[in-house]
C-alpha cells in the first residue's frame, strides 16, 4: 500500500507540471513565445504542445489511463529535453535552467510511471511483466 501512495504522489506531481505550464503557453506568455520562436514552433506549436500537454496531464489523474499519460508526457518531454540539449540550450533568458532540469525530473517521474502501469498497456502489457 506505501508504493500505490508513493505513485499516487508521482502522478499528481506530474499532472501538477503539465498543467501549471499551461498559462505560460496558453496566454502567450513573452518566455514561452521566446521559446517556441526559437525552436520554429510559434504559435501552432506552443498551443499544440499545450493541448497535448492538458490531455496528458488529464490522463495521469484517471487510474485507467495513467500508463497513456505517462506515455504521452514521456514524447512531449523527450522532445523538450531534446530543444534543450540542440537549440534552446540549458538556461533559457537566466533561468538557470530551471526549465531543464524540470524536463529532467518530470520524464524520470513519468517513465517510473509507465514501468509501473506497464502491465496495463492493450495488447501488450502482459508482455511486459517480468
Amino acid at each position: 500500500m506505501k508504493s500505490d501512495k508513493i505513485i499516487l504522489v508521482l502522478r499528481i506531481a506530474v499532472a501538477i507540471i503539465l498543467i501549471q505550464t499551461l498559462r505560460f503557453k496558453f496566454t502567450a506568455h513573452p518566455d514561452s513565445v521566446y521559446i517556441f520562436e526559437t525552436v520554429g514552433l510559434e504559435p501552432f506549436g506552443r498551443i499544440g504542445i499545450g493541448v497535448l500537454e492538458l490531455i496528458a496531464g488529464i490522463l495521469l489523474l484517471i487510474p485507467k489511463t495513467v500508463w497513456a499519460g505517462a506515455l504521452l508526457t514521456l514524447g512531449l518531454i523527450g522532445g523538450a529535453i531534446i530543444m534543450h540539449l540542440t537549440r534552446l540550450g540549458i538556461e533559457v533568458k537566466g533561468d538557470g535552467g530551471v526549465l531543464f532540469y524540470t524536463a529532467l525530473i518530470t520524464f524520470i517521474l513519468s517513465a517510473i510511471l509507465l514501468y509501473y502501469y506497464k502491465n496495463e498497456i492493450p495488447f501488450i502489457g502482459k508482455k511486459l511483466s517480468f
